[in-house]
């Protein structure tokens, strides 16, 4: 470190003025300039223009340059970027890339060490902090933080080597370093027994879908391993999900595609394919094509379909040769629709898988402390009496598959009659047949929303079977269930998952088109739980 006298200074500090005292060198009064000749790394925290482009040109090959004076640093990136193609340039300026904030430290500095009670933040811990920014800024940069930058591709190099202060992560990332760091030198008062556990404490807080993610996650880690496949594997956004869904050891994806350019668009995503060991299947070249061919004409033959139609769609379509791959046993599951529309992708599915019970959307909205499962979002346009009672079956099983107990509530306009109308009728012809067939979960309805998520708004129904809010929504029609969720969705009151698809005899998620990674894995960890619990079942 060179002062502003050009007095140089080495080792580490800790008071400066004592520091100083201490580290003065034999060599005082060397000027910056000398300083820097053959330096692998400069460190600024003095004046606009104290370095200039000769002195970068003058340093060691790649050399590492924090320029952190402000409001303008010792030397711009431009400057560096004119002499130097090889340095890794750093500021503390929110308009160049590698910004240096300490709201990247200090926060969590603190949230480590008050959630262990620590006697106070001492210099491991500090170091702890730079670590975890060091291993996070190596990590998968989620499409959320991308949209902070406009969509510009973050991925650890020269242009990013610190994460960014916009970077979700960091509150659940950080503290458990820090924490970990105050336990291990005996400062914590409070010491936690549960890592994993904290760190999806902290995550809840951000996020109020990851208590519930992190449940079925670990029910999906604890369960024998399933075999994905990722229909749409030549995706960028797919193969960082594949990436995701194994380092997680949430499962084993397969990437369906043409390897040269899985492995191009891999390596143009930052990540080594050698390292992922990530299977990739090409629907022409398997050596299951004949097989699934013959086995879809078998099925489709008296459907209007010709062996080559079926041959035509085993070889060049995606979706029918990853349902086959589940049809036949050599996967588990699917995920799919990040390049085409929901529609298209179940009328391809349903051509090669069955529909095992009543098929149905179901989304799942995280509000305000609750969990509501919303059904049906995606299948039935205009669902009957029928069809509405079966949609609650459904659903109800659904929702006792993922450890709640269901209490059903079908939502309408009316409430009980009134005011009277052809969909509230069908709705009451619904609960009509769920009292015939005599099911073991609460229901009730026709209501509105308030009945059904407030009994203290029950006041004036004192018939009502509910014991309490209720947690599964049936809409009366697909548009008021696909509008409602959407719209709290879009004014940010809620988080929505979903709609997940119920009812197929193997596992699919469509996701919508252009899924972001994150809402990918999320698919793909429910289609790995869904065929878990069928198989137990």
């Amino acid at each position: 470190i060179v002062d502003r006298d050009g007095v140089v200074y080495k080792g580490r500090p800790s008071g400066m003025d004592q520091w100083k005292a201490a580290h003065a060198t034999d060599t005082p009064h060397r000027t910056l300039a000398e300083a820097m000749v053959g330096a692998d790394v400069v460190l600024g925290l003095s004046a606009k223009g104290a370095i200039t482009k000769e002195m970068v040109a003058s340093m060691a090959p790649n050399p590492i340059i924090f320029a952190m004076a402000n409001p303008d640093p010792e030397i711009t990136p431009e400057d560096v970027a004119s002499v130097r193609s090889d340095a890794i340039m750093a500021t503390g300026r929110s308009d160049y890339v590698n910004q240096v904030n300490n709201v990247l430290g200090f926060p969590y500095i603190f949230r480590g060490a008050l959630d262990v009670r620590a006697r106070r933040v001492n210099h491991e811990m500090k170091v702890a902090c730079a670590q975890a920014l060091a291993a996070l800024a190596r990590e998968d940069v989620p499409d959320e933080v991308a949209m902070a930058y406009r969509g510009r591709k973050l991925r650890f190099g020269p242009d990013y080597i610190i994460p960014s202060p916009f970077d979700p992560r960091l509150i659940w990332y950080i503290p458990p370093f820090v924490a970990q760091a105050a336990m291990d030198t005996g400062v914590a008062r409070k010491p936690i027994e549960d890592m994993d556990a904290y760190r999806t404490e902290l995550r809840s807080r951000l996020d109020p879908s990851a208590a519930l993610m992190q449940n079925i996650s670990g029910a999906v880690r604890a369960a024998p391993n399933k075999r994905v496949v990722f229909a749409e594997g030549e995706e960028t956004a797919v193969i960082r999900a594949a990436w995701g869904f194994k380092q997680a050891e949430l499962g084993t994806p397969i990437l369906l595609g043409r390897e040269d350019l899985i492995r191009q668009n891999a390596a143009e995503a930052g990540l080594n394919f050698d390292e992922m060991g990530i299977e990739i299947v090409n629907a022409r070249v398997s050596e299951h094509n004949v097989e699934y061919t013959d086995w879809l004409y078998a099925r489709l033959q008296r459907r209007g379909y010709l062996r080559r139609d079926v041959q035509r769609m085993i070889n060049q379509d995606r979706n029918y040769f990853a349902a086959a791959m589940c049809a036949r046993g050599q996967a588990d599951c699917m995920v799919t629709g990040v390049t085409r529309n929901f529609n298209m992708v179940l009328k391809e599915v349903r051509r090669v898988l069955d529909v095992k019970e009543r098929m149905i959307g179901l989304s799942i909205l995280l509000a305000k402390g609750r969990t509501l499962f919303v059904a049906d979002t995606s299948i039935h346009e205009l669902p009957n009496a029928e069809e509405l009672a079966e949609i609650a079956i459904q659903a109800a099983a659904t929702v006792r598959k993922l450890g709640k107990t269901p209490r059903v509530a079908f939502l309408s306009y009316s409430t009980f009659g009134n005011p009277p109308g052809d969909r509230g009728e069908k709705v009451r012809e619904a609960i009509r047949i769920l009292d015939q067939r005599g099911v073991d979960f609460e229901y009730e309805g026709e209501m509105p929303p308030e009945l059904a998520l407030d009994p203290e708004a029950r006041a004036a129904y004192p018939f009502m079977r509910l014991t309490g809010h209720a947690n599964v929504l049936v809409m009366p029609a697909i548009h008021s269930a696909a509008i409602s969720t959407r719209l709290v969705q879009s004014l940010g009151g809620a988080t929505v998952i979903g709609p997940l698809l119920v009812g197929l005899e193997k596992s699919v998620q469509i996701v919508s088109l252009g899924a972001s990674v994150s809402e990918i894995i999320t698919a793909a960890t429910f289609a790995a739980y869904d065929e878990g619990a069928a198989a137990e079942g």
